[in-house]
């Protein structure tokens, strides 16, 4: 079992996330205010806390949301997920993996020119709502086992 480690959204798409102390998800909309929300298969967006760490070592200035992520884990490997795969958040809050990575929206975007890399093309997940709720940092975060 891992946690909820930063929480992050913009209003804006394109922009580098903000890290906020609550968000709300609503089922099959997305988190409330946040510019990604919608009818859509990527309503959220999941990067670890320990692959950040690990940007960290080239680029010690990043901080949450510099990869356009709105939730952060931290001790839960994320690299098991697949797609249909879901994740328990807290009690309640369920969302299910639609995609494993994308596309930068800048090939040579500024972190990746920095580092020779950019993680959220290979390690970011994205996910539709499956029931919605409050999340703050330091909830729990599990995969849901069917």
């Amino acid at each position: 079992m891992g946690l909820i480690e930063a929480i992050c959204i913009s209003v804006e798409k394109g922009v580098v996330k903000k890290p906020v102390d609550e968000i709300t998800l609503r089922h099959s909309w997305g988190i409330e205010g946040d510019a990604h929300a919608g009818d859509w298969h990527r309503q959220v967006s999941i990067l670890a806390g320990e692959s950040i760490d690990r940007m960290r070592r080239k680029l010690p200035e990043l901080d949450h949301g510099m990869f356009a992520e709105n939730i952060v884990t931290r001790g839960i490997d994320l690299s098991v997920l697949t797609i249909g795969d879901s994740l328990l958040i807290g009690d309640d809050i369920v969302l299910e993996i639609t995609q494993i990575g994308k596309e930068c929206h800048n090939a040579g975007c500024a972190i990746q020119s920095a580092t020779g890399e950019c993680i959220m093309p290979k390690e970011g997940l994205f996910c539709r709502v499956v029931q919605g709720g409050k999340i703050t940092p330091g909830m729990a975060v599990e995969k849901v086992i069917v």
